[in-house]
C-alpha cells in the first residue's frame, strides 16, 4: 500500500460488474419456442429520427479544448469579472495576478479576482509585448506571460533538460517547470510539504499513477496523481486556493485543472522528477 505525502493512503477503483445469463440449452430453447402460440408481431411505429450531431459536436468541442490545452504554456481564458471561488472553481486569477507583478505590471492585492485594476495591468502587458490590448487573459497573452514570469530560470538544474519529460519542483518558489527534452513546456504555481514534512529533494521517476487516488486516513481526494518517492506525489488538490498559502504533507499540490493538465500531457509517457530549491 502507497503511503501517499506521508499519510496512509488506498486506491479507490470503481468497477463495473456485468452478469450475464448462462445460454439454454438447445433442447429447453425448442420448448420454449414450440410451446409458444403463433403470433404475428406488429411492426412499431417509427419515432422521428434522432439526430446525434449535437452530441457529437459538443464532443468536439472539448476534444479541441483538450488539445489546445496541451500547447506549450496552455491557460484557458481569464476574463474580467471571474474570480477563483473555491478549490473546485479556480479560474487562474491569483496566478494571473502574481504574473503579472512578477512582470511588473500590477501593483495591487493579489484577491483572485479579476477587477479594473488587473484588466488594466493584462492591457499594459499586452502592450508590452505587442499583443492586442483585450485585458483578457488569452491563450496569447498566458503564453507570453508563463515564461517571462518563470523565476530564476539560471537556477533550474541542467538535470531538468534531459530527454523526455521531466517535471521539476522548486521548493524554494513553490513553482513546478515541465520540460521536454530540454525545451520548456509549461509552468504551475504549487504548494509542497511543510518544515515536519518537507518535500524530499533529488531526482526521482514516477512509478504509480492514479487517476482517482483517495487518502484512506482522511478519505480525502488526490485526483490525478502521480507518485515519484515513496508516497510522495503531483496531484490535485480540494484544499488549496493560494500555493503560496499553507503547505502540504510532502506532497506537491496542485490546483485541479493544472493537475490535469499535467497528467493528460505526460500520464502515458514516463516521466522524470527533480526536486530541489530551499525549504520555504
Amino acid at each position: 500500500m502507497i503511503r501517499s505525502c506521508a499519510l496512509a493512503s488506498a486506491l479507490v477503483v470503481a468497477a463495473s460488474v456485468v452478469v450475464v445469463a448462462p445460454p439454454a440449452s438447445a433442447a429447453s430453447a425448442a420448448e420454449v419456442v414450440s410451446s409458444a402460440p403463433a403470433t404475428v408481431a406488429s411492426a412499431a411505429p417509427a419515432g422521428p429520427a434522432v439526430s446525434a450531431s449535437g452530441a457529437d459536436s459538443a464532443r468536439a468541442a472539448a476534444e479541441v479544448a483538450r488539445r489546445k490545452n496541451l500547447r506549450r504554456f496552455a491557460r484557458t481564458i481569464t476574463r474580467p469579472g471571474q474570480r477563483d471561488a473555491s478549490p473546485t472553481s479556480i479560474k487562474h486569477v491569483r496566478e494571473l495576478q502574481y504574473r503579472l507583478r512578477w512582470a511588473g505590471a500590477y501593483g495591487g492585492r493579489v484577491s483572485g479576482y479579476y477587477g479594473k485594476s488587473t484588466k488594466k495591468a493584462v492591457k499594459r502587458f499586452q502592450k508590452r509585448v505587442g499583443l492586442r490590448r483585450t485585458g483578457k487573459a488569452n491563450p496569447r497573452t498566458w503564453a507570453k506571460l508563463i515564461p517571462k514570469t518563470t523565476r530564476a530560470r539560471k537556477k533550474i538544474p541542467k538535470a531538468c533538460k534531459r530527454k523526455g519529460w521531466v517535471a521539476c519542483y522548486d521548493r524554494k518558489r513553490h513553482q513546478v517547470t515541465l520540460w521536454r527534452s530540454g525545451r520548456m513546456w509549461n509552468a504551475w504555481l504549487v504548494r509542497g510539504g511543510s518544515a515536519s514534512t518537507p518535500t524530499r529533494t533529488g531526482r526521482f521517476s514516477v512509478f504509480l499513477r492514479s487517476r482517482h487516488h483517495v487518502s484512506s486516513l482522511f478519505e480525502s481526494k488526490m485526483p490525478y496523481a502521480q507518485f515519484f518517492s515513496g508516497g510522495q506525489a503531483f496531484h490535485a488538490s480540494y484544499l488549496m486556493m493560494d500555493p503560496f498559502d499553507g503547505h502540504s504533507h510532502g506532497c506537491v499540490n496542485m490546483s485541479i485543472p493544472d493537475a490535469r493538465q499535467l497528467w493528460n500531457l505526460t500520464a502515458s509517457d514516463p516521466m522524470r522528477v527533480v526536486v530541489y530549491g530551499a525549504w520555504d
